[in-house]
């Protein structure tokens, strides 16, 4: 298994996520070839929850363009965390 902190790299935190966190769903973004099963095992050793189902979204970088030079963002994979309704709510905005 990869280390946990390798395949969570960072949540995502929006309007939209922060109306999903009252369904105890949470949204992070993970390393691209992780898979959901090493994704549920990441966020269950960090956060010390249970996690009752993960999906996960290949999503496609945007074309960019700065003057006539065209180029694309990075491609990055969106996980949405489901928690158990027993799991403690994870805390991003401590102290």
């Amino acid at each position: 298994m990869k280390e946990a902190r390798d395949v969570i790299l960072r949540p995502i935190i929006t309007e939209r996520t922060t109306e999903m966190m009252a369904d105890n769903k949470y949204v992070f973004e993970v390393a691209p070839k992780s898979n959901k099963t090493e994704v549920k095992q990441a966020i269950e050793s960090i956060f010390d929850v249970t996690v009752e189902s993960v999906n996960t979204i290949n999503v496609k970088g945007k074309p960019k363009r700065m003057g006539r030079y065209v180029g694309k963002r990075k491609d990055w994979k969106k996980a949405i965390v489901k928690l158990s309704s027993d799991s403690k709510p994870l805390e991003f905005f401590e102290g």
